[in-house]
């Protein structure tokens, strides 16, 4: 078992979405009820945030120079990290009680996400949630995948020949065959979790295609290998792991975000560290995320974010 530890005391409600740059040499992820896209940069300690209209779910990297696109609750949104303008691009379920959460893009440079039930007090989350795909030229697209409660584990294989994505409520990672074109194959389970307290949460894939999944409310990081069997666990010390990205100049440290959402006053005084943000050397070396290929400019900018 590999130990991870604290590099930065965010104290974050909600770290997730953690992704790291290589052009820039920093890490990004957000605090989602913080409405905070966060920036550490290795090398110097130094961090920036940025606060942002609506919660921050997800976002990516853009082929276009200081921009991400972002997935906030409600719409897919560029945002251009310097002058903090910001440029609507789609709603996404419109009138449903949903918001996005996780996402990434596949190689081809398309952002794949899905979202999330959030039900009204006294309600129990359902499945009404979905997965969706914004291609190169703005077009949003439903993929004909299953609906969730609460999706996430979205990955890539890195040929991207097979996407892995979740419903973190029942337990088990799924994958199914993901072509150029596009076009998706069944789903089939990748690994069963139904014997464990917590859940699957985000994930990533390392150069050997391994699969590395946050499991929330275990306190743990789990490597699997292509073939769904477990190869490597990674003790995180706090019980909310969110996501996991590798980083640094030769992509062989593992980064984790995690969450003090949920946790009871005494829980927190066990566990002072919810909220940080982690790291580990992994002992072996990831892949560097695609980059969204749409490009900003082609839609009407509506607003502009400070920076703090």
């Amino acid at each position: 078992m590999l130990q991870a530890r604290a590099v930065l005391a965010a104290g974050n409600q909600l770290g997730e979405g953690v992704l790291w740059c290589a052009r820039a040499q920093a890490l990004y992820w957000t605090d989602i009820p913080a409405a905070t896209l966060w920036r550490y940069t290795p090398h110097d300690g130094s961090t920036r945030q940025w606060a942002l209209p609506e919660r921050l779910a997800s976002f990516a990297l853009c082929e276009a120079d200081g921009w991400l696109l972002l997935g906030l609750a409600s719409q897919l949104a560029f945002f251009h990290m310097e002058s903090g303008e910001l440029q609507p691009i789609v709603a996404v379920e419109a009138g449903l009680p949903t918001r996005l959460n996780d996402g990434v893009c596949d190689r081809q440079g398309r952002f794949v996400f899905g979202t999330l039930h959030e039900p009204l007090q006294g309600e129990s989350q359902r499945p009404v949630g979905g997965f969706y795909r914004l291609n190169a030229d703005l077009a949003l697209e439903r993929l004909p995948l299953p609906t969730v409660a609460i999706s996430n584990s979205l990955a890539f294989s890195p040929d991207g020949a097979t996407l892995y994505y979740c419903d973190s409520p029942t337990r088990r990672i799924q994958c199914c065959d993901y072509h150029a074109d596009g076009s998706v194959g069944a789903a089939r389970t990748f690994v069963d979790l139904a014997g464990i307290e917590g859940e699957p949460d985000g994930s990533t894939v390392d150069a050997e295609g391994g699969l590395w999944n946050a499991q929330w409310g275990m306190s743990r990081v789990v490597r699997y290998r292509p073939d769904g069997s477990e190869d490597t666990v990674v003790h995180v010390p706090t019980r909310q792991p969110t996501r996991a990205a590798f980083g640094g100049p030769a992509l062989d440290t593992l980064y984790i975000t995690s969450a003090r959402e949920g946790l009871s006053a005494d829980r927190l005084r066990e566990e002072p560290l919810a909220g940080a943000l982690f790291a580990v050397t992994a002992g072996v070396r990831g892949i560097s995320e695609a980059r969204f290929a749409g490009v900003p400019g082609r839609v009407l900018p509506t607003a502009t974010v400070p920076t703090r």
